[in-house]
């Protein structure tokens, strides 16, 4: 039993937390209730059927299935339509499709979050030299960092008055950075500023991790792009691949041209019988993302508690994505609260995480996901770029029962510093 290998003053510290932690709960069942009402009316009103589940192979005719899944998500996230394929393999993936379809050589792209998160940077050709890189093709980069977490508005507003700005790009999330996530209430207020100067502009927000966890999503306050994975929030723990674009029907069908050509767009695209899977995700999902957040929220308090660094949220802060980070101060810690999170995951338990390259990244990363898809980070996992400050990024955990455990396990670690079994 795990709660055996667990010191009694951390479950009774436990205990404590989940007393003082119920109001952020109750405020959590609620948006749950909030998301899954939506969602059980998007699939009665789109009436999916048992025949919806059907494998289609080949070129991928007349699915209807998969178009009744690309509704459900358009109306999920606030949009016209969406491109949901398993073609699309991860949230990058997803995020460089966009961005190829909608930038042209001598286009001008914005970030307006400052840098973007790592895996995006030898995209767009900010560090590397890909010939595949959108500095490689001739679309140009700028960025506008953020003030104190916030939007620098009067700097965007005067930069995009210019007309010669093809895209905004906004990052909903944190990445590997201390700054905090933007909550839907922030990006409302700065789309509407944007337009208010430039009604032409395409505004895609990078959605990763930040599904589900409001009322609302950026397509509901203007966004005309909102780009994510299925192998977080919105496939529930039950995608086993796949991602999503969403937006303007002009755009998805830009969209849809890149992924397969140009003449066939949205009308092929094989499922590899994953209907099944991905309705069952999405229908799935507001439940997942309120583990994920209750098990986050169960982590900060302790964090805190146990007199950890810039535990970020706070526990009774509020959350617009999954993700918790803490300061770990050393190398030692970082492996070893990661090597805990290993060692009480399901899959791969036994497996002993250690610092390495990984594509796509400039620093080693360590990284612990013992989930049942790999790499699924809906599922509880921890991961960090080796280098000071030694912040570990947490998110996920489908089930907040299996969640407490891990993170009391990998306190103990921690703090008694217990080998890797």
């Amino acid at each position: 039993m795990i709660t055996d290998q667990i010191d009694a003053s951390l479950l009774k510290m436990a205990e404590e937390a989940e007393k003082e932690i119920k109001p952020q709960f109750e405020r959590i069942d609620k948006v749950e209730q909030y998301n899954a009402d939506r969602i059980l009316s998007a699939f009665i009103e789109n009436q999916v059927s048992y025949s919806d589940f059907a494998d289609i192979n080949g070129y991928g005719n007349y699915d209807t299935g998969r178009d009744k899944l690309e509704a459900i998500f358009a109306t999920i996230l606030g949009c016209e339509d969406a491109l949901v394929r398993p073609q699309i393999m991860s949230g990058t993936n997803a995020l460089y499709l966009a961005f190829s379809a909608m930038l042209k050589p001598g286009d001008t792209m914005i970030s307006i979050t400052g840098t973007p998160y790592d895996s995006l940077q030898e995209m767009i050709g900010l560090i590397g030299d890909s010939t595949q890189s959108l500095k490689a093709f001739g679309v140009k980069y700028e960025q506008i960092d953020l003030v104190n977490n916030e939007f620098d508005q009067n700097a965007i507003v005067e930069r995009v008055k210019e007309n010669n700005v093809k895209l905004v790009e906004i990052q909903r999330s944190r990445g590997y950075s201390s700054r905090k996530s933007l909550t839907i209430a922030k990006l409302e207020a700065i789309i509407k500023a944007i337009r208010e100067v430039n009604k032409d502009v395409i505004i895609m927000v990078d959605n990763c991790y930040g599904e589900l966890v409001e009322e609302k999503e950026p397509g509901h306050v203007g966004a005309d792009l909102i780009v994510g994975s299925l192998m977080k929030n919105l496939g529930g723990g039950i995608a086993p691949t796949g991602g999503y674009i969403a937006g303007r029907k002009d755009l998805i069908a830009m969209c849809a041209d890149r992924l397969t050509s140009p003449g066939i767009g949205k009308d092929l695209g094989a499922n590899f019988n994953m209907n099944n899977a991905f309705f069952k995700g999405v229908f799935l999902a507001p439940e997942a993302v309120a583990n994920a957040l209750k098990t986050a929220v169960f982590s900060s308090y302790m964090l805190a508690k146990l007199g950890f660094k810039n535990v970020s949220p706070a526990y009774d802060e509020y959350r617009t994505d999954i993700i918790q980070t803490v300061e770990l101060s050393t190398k030692e810690n970082l492996v070893r609260f990661t090597q805990g999170l290993q060692s009480s995951s399901p899959i791969d338990s036994y497996v002993r995480v250690l610092p390495a390259p990984m594509p796509g990244y400039p620093f080693d990363e360590v990284m612990a996901c013992g989930s049942f898809t790999q790499g699924s980070t809906i599922e509880l996992s921890g991961d960090a770029p080796v280098i000071e400050p030694y912040t570990l990024y947490m998110q996920g955990g489908l089930s907040y029962a299996y969640g407490r455990l891990s993170i009391l396990l990998a306190l103990q670690h921690v703090l008694h510093g217990e080998p890797q079994k």
